[in-house]
């Protein structure tokens, strides 16, 4: 839906691919009921802003801010997370048909 190779999506804002995804799975009769998300980073530091992350990620897809968990992992200094040249994340949505 929003291929790398494309450049519109160059230096777009994220929140834009939240708002989409979440349009697409209520149009197929899905809800989210929570989120669970770990970011791997090196650098920054995230633990300062996890809260913030957390609370907008909630406004986003529109889930009460307890319903949504964010992590902050390092490489620990290994691999490519841990040598600064790259960053992931991993995000599990739980989704509930809707009625």
């Amino acid at each position: 839906a929003f291929p790398d190779t494309d450049p519109a999506f160059a230096g777009a804002d994220s929140t834009r691919f939240v708002i989409d995804a979440l349009r697409r799975i209520r149009e197929r009769g899905w809800q989210p009921v929570n989120l669970d998300c770990t970011i791997f980073a090196q650098k920054p530091k995230l633990v300062p802003y996890k809260d913030q992350i957390r609370r907008r990620l909630a406004e986003l897809l529109e889930l009460p801010p307890e319903s949504v968990n964010v992590k902050a992992k390092t490489g620990e200094h290994v691999g490519p997370i841990g040598r600064e040249e790259a960053m992931s994340a991993d995000a599990i949505v739980l989704l509930q048909k809707t009625p």
